[in-house]
């Protein structure tokens, strides 16, 4: 199979590095990784399984390549390039281009055992800083706003810049945790707000994913059991919670991806939130915060032994307030298993 890459993810899985300026061919046989001189010394000692070029111009280098390889035909993810440097990279050539979409996410959906330990570590990881998190936040977030809160989240997750944070971590109060990709505002904490925080780290590039929903209160844990004063909120907190745990303790290898989400969705459609659930119930995690499988109403994907994803079933009233509880799991023996 040959094939070329742009994407970093992409390329770090295929040879153990990677830039965010550097190309990678693989070519019958052969395999190559293109980059600059500022990353030739860490290219030459951390690439495996490919001849490394140090470049200028990396498309040059990748055109002459593809033209003296003699290949008939070369796949790509057009999800990868600009229409500007692909055509540059394939300038005067004859070959056949064959678009492949999420070609990389498709080799990697299935993780191997030693993918599935990383991403276990990063989970834990991930949990331990939320419990520290909840002792910071009572120890110093209260009166503080979501902006300060936010700031105080990636201080805590990264571990003071130990760890690469998976994405900007997501912290809502109240009505704001109705919008499911919150940005912070000047809303300050106050005692028995509801609380909102999506958040993940990294380890050896490989993602973690996790939200929870609180009542702020004085010693307040992440964890799922949580008591709010009014009915509405917590009828929909206990909703998504049973969502959540059904989808966990009833998901099956074999299934279709849209089976799963239906495990969330039918929970919540009947308990009267459905048109208060706009996403889909979960999506793969590994190199990329957002990989295969992909956990929603219209996939048919087949669930498989080795396949990590979240669940993540959510209530969003606009005004209101907005719960959201996440896990990341492993298909194991045909089951999912919490990371």
């Amino acid at each position: 199979m040959n094939y070329i890459l742009k994407n970093e993810n992409a390329i770090y899985y295929e040879c153990g590095y990677s830039s965010d300026n550097a190309l990678y061919l693989k070519l019958g046989n052969e395999a190559f990784f293109i980059t600059d001189a500022r990353y030739a010394i860490e290219a030459q000692q951390n690439v495996q399984n490919a001849q490394v070029f140090i470049e200028k111009e990396l498309n040059k280098r990748a055109n002459s390549l593809i033209e003296t390889s003699k290949i008939k035909k070369l796949i790509y993810d057009p999800k990868e390039w600009s229409i500007f440097y692909f055509d540059k990279i394939r300038e005067g050539l004859k070959v056949k281009f064959k678009p492949v979409v999420d070609f990389s996410h498709k080799k990697r959906v299935i993780k191997s055992q030693e993918e599935i330990e990383l991403l276990k570590i990063s989970a834990t990881l991930g949990a331990e800083a939320f419990d520290k998190l909840a002792q910071t936040i009572n120890e110093h977030g209260f009166n503080n706003s979501e902006e300060i809160l936010t700031y105080m989240t990636k201080t805590v997750l990264s571990k003071y810049g130990k760890y690469e944070l998976s994405f900007d971590p997501i912290v809502a109060i109240g009505a704001n945790a109705a919008k499911p990709h919150a940005l912070p505002t000047s809303t300050l904490l106050q005692k028995k707000d509801l609380l909102l925080v999506d958040a993940g780290l990294k380890h050896k590039r490989y993602c973690s994913d996790r939200t929870r929903t609180v009542n702020a209160k004085k010693d307040f844990t992440f964890n799922t059991e949580q008591r709010f004063k009014k009915k509405k909120l917590q009828k929909a907190y206990d909703t998504v919670l049973k969502a959540h745990d059904n989808a966990i303790n009833k998901a099956r290898s074999g299934m279709k991806a849209k089976k799963v989400d239906a495990l969330t969705r039918d929970i919540i459609t009947k308990a009267g939130f459905g048109d208060y659930f706009v996403h889909s119930t979960g999506h793969g995690v590994g190199l990329d915060i957002h990989e295969m499988p992909y956990i929603a109403s219209k996939s048919e994907m087949i669930i498989e032994d080795g396949m990590v994803y979240t669940i993540e079933p959510g209530i969003y009233i606009p005004d209101e307030f907005g719960i959201r509880i996440e896990d990341m799991v492993v298909m194991v023996d045909g089951r999912a298993s919490v990371l």
